[in-house]
């Protein structure tokens, strides 16, 4: 019987069968992604194992998703690259524990409902810069170039790469990087083994494996640890391993731009944790909610506790949750159990992950990376019109020149400047009506991303089992981030027993748009 024929049960342990194989799925693709995105981060690889405990023993016990799973996230690697480098780690883990806090404030304070109002072309301008940052961050580990501790540009760091590249290091990125598109082939995916065996771990492996022939058969090809290009974590049950844990130094002092930081971290670690939860109800099978305030709540208790112990930030991650769910997950149960794998193997076996050549990790990012900032992305921004396409690749150009704060903030800045083509009144842009016949939810004048909170809010208070009308038809402009809103509810709408009906929602396109 499948997931979704399957009735849900109460009780974790009736749901052992379920979670525990899920979890440890979830553990396998968890594992080299920790120490993917810590390497992407530039902090120490211990970290990012650290992060990915703290996400599956702590948030998961007091998150309301059911299936979401937090961990370090590539979304923050940017952040947390320019944060360690201007402060230092562990100025930056006081960075972290501030952070936490304000998240946690933002939960208690049901300000969850702040993320709503950034538009979507920001949102996955943010996404794709990110995604352009780790490509060009994990070329130099790619390559096997030297890691000459100099601070370097972008470009300037591949460039000195190339000179001091690897043959034995491209082989191993080679390899990864064909195992990792294979497993995105059709007919890899339609095998059941696939997702017992995910992707990227198969390509680490085979990375590591690879090493250790070349050890064996051609010791001159060998990857070795001298040239700093394999993981290199403290075995914690061994000698002094603990005492190679770096806390946060709270001597540090909090100034400005450390406060900066951390509410740079808070605000994108918030807005990519709500993005992912609203994605994971949406694949859940039995179609449950996840209350956005207390998921806050949990995301901040955790990166508190992550600051604490020499971990880096996290949020919810979809590529981690979204495993959970095809492995069949059905309770927070499944995460804590990959928390518990996680943490189990870094204390027992460091040795073990101590072979994994850096190269099949940055391969692992370089595909992840390119999923954030894929080319059929910008062709979908480019034909949704100039309304979307200005902010989202304005996002991408200064997040990618500058740093991903004044990146988001200008995107925000430029589609505001839009609304200024348009005469948007949140106020009574959108009004809900109620009767014993059902609801009525009217759009007037214009409705844009800054109407989508009160949008969202309306549609949350339509009584379960009703019927509800959205009458688009006094309104002159129906943004895409509206459109997409009602989307989302119409097919979420069955899940509590809402028959929706629509009227005048034709799409009006901004008046700067060049698409219809």
């Amino acid at each position: 019987m499948s997931i979704e024929s399957a009735p849900l049960e109460k009780g974790i342990g009736k749901n052992f069968r379920y979670d525990f194989p899920s979890g440890v799925v979830v553990f396998l693709v968890a594992l080299p992604l920790c120490l993917g995105i810590a390497l992407a981060s530039g902090a120490p690889l211990m970290s990012g194992l650290v992060t990915g405990v703290v996400g599956g023993l702590v948030v998961t016990l007091i998150s309301g998703s059911p299936l979401s799973v937090s961990g370090p996230a590539a979304g923050l690697a940017s952040i947390v690259a320019v944060g360690i480098q201007d402060f230092g780690f562990e100025a930056f883990l006081v960075a972290v524990v501030i952070a936490g806090l304000m998240q946690t404030a933002l939960g208690l304070f049901r300000l969850g409902i702040l993320a709503e109002f950034f538009p979507l072309s920001v949102i996955k301008g943010m996404l794709a810069a990110i995604g352009i940052i780790l490509i060009l961050k994990q070329v130099p580990y790619a390559l096997g170039g030297l890691i000459d501790g100099e601070k370097r540009g972008y470009f300037d760091a591949i460039f000195h790469a190339f000179e001091t590249a690897s043959t034995s290091v491209i082989i191993v990125t080679a390899v990864s990087l064909v195992i990792l598109v294979l497993w995105e082939r059709p007919f890899i995916k339609a095998q059941s083994w696939s997702r017992i065996l995910p992707g990227p771990l198969v390509a680490v492996v085979s990375g590591l494996a690879l090493n250790e022939l070349f050890k064996l058969a051609m010791p001159d090809f060998e990857i070795t640890s001298q040239a700093k290009q394999l993981v290199d974590l403290p075995e914690l049950l061994y000698g002094a391993g603990f005492a190679e844990f770096q806390l946060p130094n709270f001597d540090t002092d909090i100034n400005g731009a450390l406060i900066t930081l951390a509410a740079t971290i808070a605000a994108v670690a918030s807005i990519e944790t709500l993005l992912c939860v609203e994605a994971t109800d949406k694949l859940d099978p039995f179609k449950r909610v996840t209350p956005t305030n207390r998921e806050l709540v949990a995301q901040g208790v955790g990166n508190t506790i992550s600051g604490l112990i020499g971990g880096l930030p996290m949020t919810a991650v979809i590529v981690r949750s979204s495993a959970n769910i095809y492995a069949g997950g059905r309770t927070r149960a499944a995460a804590w159990y990959h928390g518990a794998l996680l943490l189990g193997l870094v204390l027992a076996v460091p040795f073990l992950l101590n072979l994994i050549p850096l190269a099949a990790l940055a391969a692992v990012l370089l595909v992840v990376g390119y999923k954030l900032a894929r080319i059929s992305l910008f062709k979908q921004m480019w034909s949704a019109g100039f309304d979307q396409f200005l902010p989202f690749i304005t996002t991408i150009i200064v997040t990618v020149a500058v740093d991903l704060l004044i990146g988001v903030t200008t995107g925000l800045v430029v589609g505001i400047f839009m609304l200024f083509f348009t005469k948007v009144s949140y106020s009574d842009a959108v009004t809900l009506s109620t009767s014993d016949e059902g609801a009525v939810i009217r759009l007037s004048k214009d409705v844009s991303f800054i109407n989508k909170a009160k949008l969202k809010a309306a549609f949350a208070a339509v009584p379960d089992g009703s019927s509800v009308m959205i009458d688009g038809s006094a309104a002159g402009i129906i943004d895409r981030d509206i459109q997409e809103a009602i989307k989302n509810f119409q097919s979420s709408a069955g899940n509590r027993d809402i028959t929706v009906e629509t009227a005048g929602l034709d799409t009006r396109p901004h008046p700067l748009s060049f698409r219809g």
